[in-house]
């Protein structure tokens, strides 16, 4: 099995983390991946906050409605777009895929906390200082796994269909 394939078949949403910092060079490499994603008309209207300290992870975990495991993450990536790119949300939704693949590579668990147009995106957009012209796509906690979920996934022949439904 090709390596992108293995990666996207065994990657899960990880709620749990060691205590273990992620190397800034892998850190680098995880949103150089982000920033080769595909947008529309080649925008690349996007920023992205990668957080380590403690105590914005603790104040965004507070903001985040369903992240409240950030806290615990080595570090969390805030996706941003500009607002006028009428396919920000598919851009920065392909940039978040592929922060998630690629921390996989690196053994890196991940989970995505949806941003766009949360009551709380104003309020992380403030606090990470980021322009007004932004707008918050997600929230992409990362961190060595201190678990291993295997939730049950539809089967191929349950979501598949031939040229027509």
């Amino acid at each position: 099995m090709r390596d992108a394939v293995r990666l996207m078949k065994e990657r899960r949403s990880v709620r749990k983390y060691i205590q273990k910092p992620i190397p800034k060079e892998i850190l680098e490499e995880i949103i150089d991946c982000a920033r080769l994603a595909p947008t529309a008309n080649n925008f690349q209207g996007w920023v992205f906050v990668v957080v380590t300290e403690k105590d914005t992870k603790e104040k965004l975990s507070e903001l985040a409605t369903w992240g409240k495991f950030i806290n615990d993450a080595a570090a969390c990536v805030a996706v941003f777009c500009e607002k006028d790119n009428p396919f920000h949300l598919e851009d920065g939704s392909a940039a978040t895929e592929n922060i998630i693949l690629a921390a996989k590579a690196y053994d890196i668990a991940s989970c995505w906390v949806a941003g766009y147009k949360r009551p709380y995106s104003e309020d992380v957009r403030g606090l990470l200082n980021v322009p007004e012209k932004y707008e918050l796509i997600s929230l992409v906690s990362l961190g060595y796994p201190g678990e291993e979920p295997n939730p049950p996934k539809k089967a191929l022949s349950e979501v598949l269909k031939w040229e027509r439904y």
